[in-house]
């Protein structure tokens, strides 16, 4: 079968597929079923559908997995077992703790770490008797924390489990959480003469009406928080160059007269909106590369339906990145392409850099050089979301995802907000529901809440394959029914990771060094996941550390040893960014190639953004 421009309507499940597109033609598999039992733990292929008698098993996971928010009820209830019957069964490490229990009731001394606490840094905390509400509440922690820690036998995983979730439940009770143990709160009512109190109970009153208003009606959007893309964010002039079931590849126009030979493409991950990379005038980083004479492409993923359950990690390589390089190839005249990828973009175009440098795969694609923004490709510590992928974990949300047909943003987000409920919803819930503030609305606010989907098969291939098993980086992962091993890339690489990054932590995104024998310049930036990335030139408190590019045959250095080593520059990386791309580029300015070779489909930020994406064909 011949299939062109990629329809994925008419790819079947299985047999050989030969794909067209401009550029270059590749053949490879499509598999239904599993490998065979002989082949060594291949990827996850996404289970068939389920016969009859597994209906009802998964239609029950399913319906836990919504009241739970996908947490296995099941892995939780093991992980505690785990821990209370070796507790249990140690004598000295109770009676520790009952010794210290009791001496913290007699304790007077002033707890030193409620300094470090923003949820007790105002001066009414030091007064009584608030002050005894935090010490008492901080000593809580610190048993609860030894409890938790270090119990012989238990397994590490579980333990982790346990003392995460403990902390989630402390923190519901902190005193900052109620009317009549929060100074501040009872400052603001008495000041006000109630006033804040009053605008508290209409904030909650109209978040509750949001919740149950119907998708898409006025009452369902915070007021003053509404950005439309191409209007207020997005707004970087491009054009839609190309577009096929999966993806747009947008080209921006040109800003400066002259500019590089080789373009940039930028491969967001899907689980978001592309334009947090394109966010207002001021803090785009697309932006930022155009007026300093780059060429710069992006995909726009569409964001899949229930009708698109069947689409995996295999459709997203060649139908979504291999699809967008041969296109930016074709821009550039056949010049090689700097690929620059976020988050799971990032891994992703990890993956098909090491099919590139395989042979295997299209000749006609080459690299200049490859940028992880944020990306793991090593997902053996993951950071607390590893805390929820278990087997257990994932029998229950994969039951959620079939019955949907997909993994809802909102369901996401909630496992976000889950992992971080400290900020985002007790503190919030205080300062919104008993002070009566709302936040300032702002751009990276609303592209957080612009949610996409995410379809069943690529999001359990992506869990199963890469956080469970891990097997990108112990070189199982199959790409077109082949491995690829991260070890083959020797394209220049460009790596960054943020201090604060609670979704890609810096030490898992640093072991890249580990797994590939290019040459690697690796920036910590300061900030979180999304703030570290979007750190525009003269933000104030931003900074980043840098070390120039080491040869691999000068030794590995560990993460703390580089941390140690690293050189601190105040400002934007992206300007250490900017310069790293013009170096390994051919010093020959050019023209402006034309917009799409002369073909555009439509402006930016193109349908996939403004329509929602999930009815919208070619």
């Amino acid at each position: 079968m011949i299939a062109k421009g990629f329809d994925l309507h008419q790819i079947p499940e299985q047999g050989r597929v030969t794909i067209i597109d401009a550029t270059f033609i590749r053949e490879f598999h499509v598999k239904a079923a599993p490998l065979s039992a002989s082949d060594a733990s291949p990827s996850f292929i996404a289970p068939a559908p389920p016969h009859n008698r597994q209906v009802l098993d998964i239609f029950l996971r399913s319906q836990i997995a919504r009241l739970t928010l996908g947490i296995s009820p099941a892995a939780m209830w093991l992980a505690f077992q785990d821990w209370w019957q070796h507790l249990a069964v140690s004598p000295g490490k109770c009676t520790e703790l009952a010794g210290d229990g009791y001496r913290s009731l007699f304790d007077a001394t002033p707890a030193t770490v409620v300094e470090a606490d923003g949820r007790f840094a105002g001066a009414g905390w030091r007064g009584w008797p608030f002050c005894h509400y935090v010490q008492g509440f901080k000593r809580l922690e610190r048993l609860w924390e030894q409890a938790t820690s270090e119990v012989a036998g238990v397994a590490p995983h579980h333990a982790q489990v346990v003392a995460f979730t403990a902390r989630q439940l402390l923190d519901m009770w902190a005193p900052s959480n109620f009317l009549w143990t929060n100074p501040e709160v009872l400052r603001a009512a008495v000041e006000s003469h109630g006033g804040s109190l009053i605008d508290g109970m209409l904030n909650w009153r109209n978040d509750l009406c949001r919740q149950w208003a119907p998708p898409g009606s006025v009452l369902s959007e915070p007021p003053g928080q509404r950005y439309v893309p191409g209007i207020d964010v997005a707004c970087t002039p491009g054009e839609v160059i190309y577009r096929n079931d999966l993806i747009e590849l947008l080209q921006y126009a040109p800003q400066t007269d002259k500019v590089c030979r080789e373009p940039v493409l930028i491969v967001p991950s899907w689980i978001m909106k592309y334009y947090i990379l394109d966010l207002s005038r001021h803090n785009s980083l697309v932006q930022y590369l155009v007026r300093h004479g780059h060429t710069v492409l992006m995909i726009s993923w569409r964001n899949p339906g229930a009708q698109d359950r069947a689409l995996g990690m295999e459709d997203y390589l060649w139908h979504g990145l291999f699809a967008a390089l041969g296109q930016a190839s074709q821009v550039s005249g056949g010049a090689p392409v700097h690929a620059a990828g976020y988050c799971l973009g990032g891994t992703l175009l990890s993956i098909a850099a090491a099919a590139i440098a395989s042979g295997e795969y299209p000749a006609c694609v080459k690299l200049a050089s490859l940028t992880l923004l944020a990306a793991q490709t090593d997902f053996s510590e993951p950071g607390e979301l590893g805390l929820f992928i278990d087997d257990s974990e994932l029998a229950f949300l994969d039951a959620l995802m079939w019955d949907q047909g997909y993994l809802d943003g909102k369901q996401m987000a909630a496992s976000f907000q889950l992992l971080h409920a400290r900020d985002l919803v007790w503190s919030r819930m205080m300062r919104e529901y008993l002070l009566g503030e709302r936040s300032a609305p702002n751009d990276l606010l609303a592209w957080n809440a612009d949610t996409t989907r995410l379809p069943f098969r690529m999001h359990s291939e992506y869990l199963h394959g890469l956080f469970l098993r891990n097997d990108l980086a112990e070189g199982r992962y199959l790409a077109g029914g082949k491995p690829v091993a991260l070890s083959d890339i020797r394209t220049p690489m460009f790596v960054v990771a943020t201090e604060r990054d609670h979704v890609s932590p810096w030490q898992s995104v640093y072991k890249i060094n580990l797994l590939c024998g290019a040459p690697i310049e690796f920036v910590l930036a300061s900030g979180g996941h999304n703030a570290g990335i979007v750190s525009e030139p003269g933000h104030a408190h931003r900074s980043y550390r840098s070390l120039p590019a080491r040869s691999p045959s000068s030794g590995y250095r560990s993460p703390q040893e580089w941390l140690d080593s690293a050189e601190r520059s105040d400002g934007s990386w992206w300007r250490h960014w900017q310069q790293w791309l013009s170096r390994h580029s051919e010093q020959v300015l050019i023209g402006p190639p034309s917009m799409g070779q002369g073909r555009t489909l439509g402006p930016a930020p193109g349908l996939y953004v403004t329509s929602g994406g999930a009815d919208v064909r070619h």
